[in-house]
């Protein structure tokens, strides 16, 4: 029951906020068996000579970042401009990398056998064509096939024949003299 009180007792003590003074918020402080009241002072006066040293810091560094953020601004750095920078730079320091450098000689290497091997499936299966294309079997297929191919051709028609023959014909008259007209023929007309 005890471990019961003291859970519940933790829970309604107040915790310092965030941004408060841990010395002000714990009330009157308790002081270690081995410290003295002379030892307390001074190392809270150390305390705020620290936190007097880092306002005066945080200070320093805001007039500093907007000197660089006027240095920029005169120089026509923009903020695009830096990120076009620090792309570039990552990408150098990416690319001379050790481990760069060997993932792109293994995949080169990779890149190589994988070329050697196509090549080599590629003659093979070529030289397996050319065997089969040679054989007995195959050449009786490829002549079954021509068979068929002359068999299948369209033969010319007779109509078709005929045409060809006055296509031919008028293309000869045209380029003879013209022959003299009957009498007879003009009168049937």
């Amino acid at each position: 029951m005890e471990d019961a009180d003291k859970g519940s007792q933790l829970l309604t003590d107040s915790a310092p906020e965030v941004g408060e003074d841990a010395v002000t918020s714990v009330g009157a402080p308790v002081l270690p068996p081995a410290m003295t009241e002379e030892e307390r002072l001074e190392l809270q006066e150390e305390l705020f000579k620290v936190e007097d040293e880092i306002q005066t810091l945080s200070q320093v560094l805001a007039a500093k970042e907007k000197q660089v953020a006027d240095l920029k601004r005169k120089l026509g750095v923009t903020p695009l401009n830096e990120i076009k920078q620090n792309i570039t730079k990552t990408w150098q320091d990416v690319t001379t990398s050790t481990a760069y450098r060997r993932t792109s000689e293994t995949l080169s290497q990779a890149s190589l056998k994988a070329t050697a091997a196509f090549s080599t499936v590629g003659s093979a299966i070529s030289r397996k064509l050319e065997d089969v294309r040679n054989t007995a079997g195959f050449k009786s297929f490829e002549e079954k096939v021509e068979t068929l191919k002359t068999k299948m051709a369209p033969a010319t028609s007779p109509t078709e024949a005929d045409n060809m023959d006055n296509s031919n014909t008028t293309t000869a008259s045209l380029l003879s003299p013209p022959e003299p007209i009957a009498e007879e023929e003009t009168l049937m007309h």
